[in-house]
């Protein structure tokens, strides 16, 4: 027999058998008792510290009290961001997770209040951490795609599958190691592929730094997965904070980046090589070090860039960036004031204004016409600091460009030619098969004013705040100068004769006032103004509402026929809806429109238009929220109408509009439902956009998986008439949402292909939004797979729609292929 006196063996020891604690179990259940008292009294803060107390005494009751729990946090969180207690409220969460670590709708909940206080990386831990513990999760799923068009866009995919962008980098910078660049340091570096392309060409040391904690992130992983993990040194970090030995042990003699965007200087290229030239690059090669080793003197790819441009005419621009109609919805535009975009640019900085926006000219509805010839703004030698430094202090340059057809002058275009090194360079002109798009700087001062051949346009260049700024300043025309910049005035005057009629006319059109305050509304809001067919369907739909209205009051006896309708408008932004409503007469209409100029607007065309003061009001001014407001107090009448905004700009149905309509108490909804349509289409290049394709255009480098990560479904802002696409079936009906009746959807569909092809998208829209003039753009639903298809086969598409999130999937004659 064993031997009694051995010691036990340490970790055997025996578990003692829990003891009910009687005052311990007391408190515990008046804990849980008090938690649904102050729930039922609306108590929230109250009942989540007893939730706290209760089951962190007794997990035992956590899966019992975990929806009331999951509510309790919800609506106490909601509290706390109401009045900015943000501390207090990621502490709650923490407190919660602590408690239900492996929790889907806790983790989703407190990534949608980061992503909202702009924790971008943080929210996408925790959105990718509830689909993982949750995969059909839809959510979680809808807030990972949002988040991950913001942590990884989508220019990331166009851009890594343009082979011949990467090949051209691929080719300078193995020219630049091979003649003797042994340390190189890549800024911004993304994936990790330029910093990869130098290791790979036998540089001896690669240092690489990137801001995003994303994109840090996938570059570690990226490079792991090459075999170049303890090769390559990536820092967390912007460059410009970069110091040496602290964080590379000495100056690197080659930098590469491709920090650019479509107006060159935009992503602070500028700033950065200024820095690394004093700090991180050796010296420049020089007359007197010629003789010196290459690995001696510091250079960067690119080496430079010369800047293009030039004067365009584009209906699609100028409706997005100015008032182009007179009159919508039966009312009266004169009296709006000056409206213009928040894209303006001028040779002084203006903090509020941005100087340019981008497109993709070869994709605008209408194309674009050229006013003059391409003309040369500014050439750059990044290899030169001195011309770097100097360049914000350079003097404004002056430039007379010949008018070589007529238009209205809408934009300066503006692209660039990236000199990568001697023998090879990047294009971003128009029409390039680039990843690029180009810089537009509208021109806002010039409405009904032709341009005409004979005439010169003085364009201003400078870069007075490390951005390009292009500037229409005067226009000659017959020995007249006609100032555009300013209040009206002619310079120069020629000899003494009779001015032209048509010069007249010119100068008519821009006695304009550029003095007094102008209204900022946002690029869709203005192209949202400028859709007169859009505002005129609204006008025939509430005048018929109130129409009907007014018809079953008279059928009653006892109706009081001065008897007010109420209209509510909770569309977001600026919108003409609620006065157009107002205007009807015997309609109290109440507005959504926060900003004070925008609510001036409003009230001017108001006066203007004759609807009296106390029949429009704004009701973000007040107190109440969203919801009391939909619901209305049930001691008074119901809304007349509630207008809805029911699709965004980008093309998708609203987020929660289908939760705003089943809490609105009102008579009618505008609109009372939306019709989706969609067809099947081939699309390449929405397969470029969406996901990287293969190794082949990453120059062998394994990089898609990682970053097909952030892959999502659902293109949004996407121009139908101009997507290059091949159609593979007829338009049909996809569903129809009954704002009504928030139940009622279709949820299959099928459709018939008409050409063969492969089955790539979906793209869907909602009827008006392909109009010519619609201030809404279309999506797609991109499938995971391509699917063969041949004419003649019928395809069953599911459309699932959940809080407003459409997603559907294929289904030939086998298995359902998912979609989104």
């Amino acid at each position: 027999m064993p031997n009694a006196s051995t010691k036990p063996k340490h970790g055997r020891r025996t578990r003692r058998r829990h003891r009910d604690d009687p005052a311990r179990n007391e408190l515990v259940s008046s804990s849980l008792e008090s938690a649904q008292q102050c729930l039922f009294n609306q108590d929230y803060g109250t009942a989540f510290v007893h939730y706290l107390l209760a089951l962190n005494l007794a997990p035992v009751f956590k899966d019992f009290a975990k929806d009331s729990f999951r509510f309790t946090l919800s609506k106490w969180a909601e509290e706390l961001d109401s009045v900015g207690r943000i501390q207090d409220l990621f502490n709650c969460y923490e407190q919660a997770l602590e408690l239900f670590p492996d929790d889907e709708v806790i983790l989703n909940s407190m990534g949608e209040h980061l992503f909202r206080m702009g924790f971008r990386d943080e929210a996408a831990g925790h959105f990718h951490k509830a689909l993982k513990l949750r995969p059909d999760y839809p959510e979680a799923r809808e807030n990972f795609y949002r988040v991950a068009n913001w942590l990884v866009e989508r220019w990331h995919f166009l851009m890594l599958n343009d082979h011949r962008r990467n090949q051209k980098y691929q080719q300078a910078i193995e020219r630049a190691v091979q003649s003797g660049c042994s340390t190189v340091l890549d800024i911004g570096t993304g994936t990790g592929i330029l910093g990869m392309c130098a290791k790979k060409a036998g540089a001896s040391e690669v240092y690489a730094c990137e801001l995003s904690k994303t994109m840090y992130e996938l570059a570690c992983e990226v490079v792991s997965a090459n075999g170049l993990g303890g090769s390559i040194n990536i820092l967390h970090m912007k460059s410009l904070e970069m110091e040496v030995p602290r964080d590379i042990p000495k100056r690197v003699s080659l930098v590469v980046t491709e920090t650019v965007d479509a107006g060159l200087f935009g992503e602070g290229i500028m700033e950065s090589l200024i820095h690394a030239w004093h700090n991180l690059l050796l010296p420049r090669q020089t007359d007197e070090s010629e003789s010196s080793e290459p690995s001696a003197t510091g250079r960067v790819i690119p080496a430079g860039a010369t800047v293009f441009g030039m004067a365009i005419k584009c209906p699609e621009i100028r409706r997005h960036h100015g008032l182009c109609v007179s009159e919508v919805g039966g009312l009266s535009l004169a009296d709006s004031g000056e409206l213009r975009s928040p894209v303006s640019c001028s040779s002084v900085p203006d903090d509020s204004m941005e100087p340019y926006t981008t497109e993709r000219l070869s994709r605008l509805p209408g194309g674009y016409t050229a006013l003059t010839l391409p003309f040369t703004a500014l050439n750059i030698d990044f290899n030169n600091v001195q011309e770097l430094e100097g360049l914000s202090s350079r003097p404004v340059q002056q430039m007379w460009l010949p008018v070589t057809q007529e238009g209205e002058l809408d934009a300066l275009a503006v692209w660039f030619q990236l000199h990568l090194d001697e023998d090879n360079s990047l294009s971003t002109k128009p029409h390039e098969d680039t990843c690029w798009e180009q810089a537009i700087y509208p021109v806002h001062t010039t409405k009904g004013f032709a341009l005409k051949p004979g005439d010169t346009l003085l364009v201003e260049v400078s870069c007075r705040d490390a951005y390009l700024r292009l500037c229409s300043v005067a226009v000659l025309r017959g020995g007249q100068e006609i100032r555009l910049d300013k209040p009206l005035a002619l310079m120069n005057p020629g000899p003494s004769q009779n001015p032209e009629a048509e010069l007249c006319s010119a100068l008519a059109c821009l006695q304009t006032d550029h003095t007094k305050d102008y209204c900022v509304l946002e690029c869709a809001e203005m192209a949202l103004l400028n859709n007169k067919e859009y505002h005129n369907s609204f006008q025939c739909a509430v005048t018929k509402l109130i129409s009907r209205l007014k018809l079953n009051n008279t059928r009653q006896e006892a109706a009081d026929s001065s008897e007010l309708f109420y209209v509510l408008d909770v569309s977001e932004g600026f919108s003409l809806l609620s006065l157009i409503a107002a205007s009807q007469g015997h309609v109290k209409a109440y507005s959504s429109v926060e900003k004070n100029k925008q609510q001036e607007v409003l009230k001017r065309l108001a006066r203007s238009n004759n609807i009296p003061e106390e029949s429009l009001e704004f009701w973000l001014n007040g107190t109440e929220d969203e919801q009391g407001v939909l619901q209305r107090p049930s001691t008074e009448k119901l809304w007349s109408a509630i207008i809805l905004d029911c699709v965004e700009t980008c093309g998708l149905v609203r987020q929660k509009l289908m939760e705003k309509a089943s809490l609105a108490r009102c008579l009618r909804d505008i609109p009372e439902r939306i019709v989706v349509y969609g067809m099947l289409v081939e699309s390449d290049m929405l397969l470029l956009e969406s996901a990287v394709q293969g190794q082949e255009p990453t120059l062998g480098f394994n990089i898609a998986p990682f970053i097909n990560q952030f892959t999502v479904p659902v293109h949004v802002f996407l121009d139908f008439s101009t997507l290059e696409c091949k159609h593979l079936s007829e338009s049909v009906e996809l569903f129809v949402l009954d704002l009504m009746d928030t139940n009622a959807n279709y949820t299959t569909r099928q459709v018939k292909v008409t050409t063969p092809g492969t089955l790539t998208n979906t793209p869907f829209v909602k009827l008006f939004t392909l109009s010519q003039n619609s201030h809404w753009k279309q999506a797609a639903v991109v499938l995971q797979e391509p699917l063969q298809v041949s004419a003649g086969d019928w395809l069953c598409l599911t459309v699932n729609l959940h809080k407003s999130t459409i997603s559907m999937s294929a289904q030939p004659d086998g298995e359902p292929r998912p979609m989104g």
